[in-house]
């Protein structure tokens, strides 16, 4: 009981404090924006940020062809001196594509792979006698239960209510 009560009292305290930070260094807060209003440096950080997170958000929302490591080298190759794009290794990064790694490579399997692993997890349980053993505990607490009742209230109604046990 103690726990739920401390861990609600964090939760709130947690949330009471985001909100004091964020009304006092939040981007809504008058002195910060009369700062960034009044200072050339703060303004192109924050539109360089902006641009940054931009670009990163663009990033995860279109996903790259496999050719892009190729694509990358061409164009750092072709900034090289003459001598250099011409080599034998500039002519293999021109044309190398990247290889999917084994896990990547098995994604379109990953729920059968997981459907086998949860059988041989039930067959595992099932051959070491777990699920036997909370049967016993049902059974074993149902019994005491019934007991209870039947010191408590009666053997009679202990019987209604728990007909198959014992």
């Amino acid at each position: 009981m103690k726990t739920k009560k401390t861990k609600t009292n964090c939760k709130s305290v947690r949330t009471r404090l985001s909100e004091i930070v964020n009304s006092c260094v939040g981007f809504s807060s008058n002195w910060l924006q009369n700062h960034i209003a009044s200072c050339p440096r703060c303004q192109k950080r924050l539109a360089d940020f902006g641009k940054v997170s931009l670009a990163l958000s663009l990033i995860k929302s279109h996903p790259h062809r496999l050719d892009l490591w190729m694509r990358a080298n061409t164009q750092a190759i072709s900034v090289l001196k003459h001598s250099l794009r011409n080599i034998p290794k500039a002519q293999r990064l021109k044309s190398i594509k990247p290889e999917p790694s084994l896990i990547e490579k098995s994604r379109k399997y990953r729920s059968s792979i997981v459907n086998t692993a949860a059988c041989l997890a039930v067959l595992f349980l099932m051959k070491t006698g777990v699920f036997s053993s909370m049967n016993k505990f049902q059974t074993g607490g149902t019994n005491a239960m019934k007991s209870y009742y039947a010191t408590h209230v009666g053997t009679d109604i202990a019987d209604e209510i728990f007909p198959d046990s014992c």
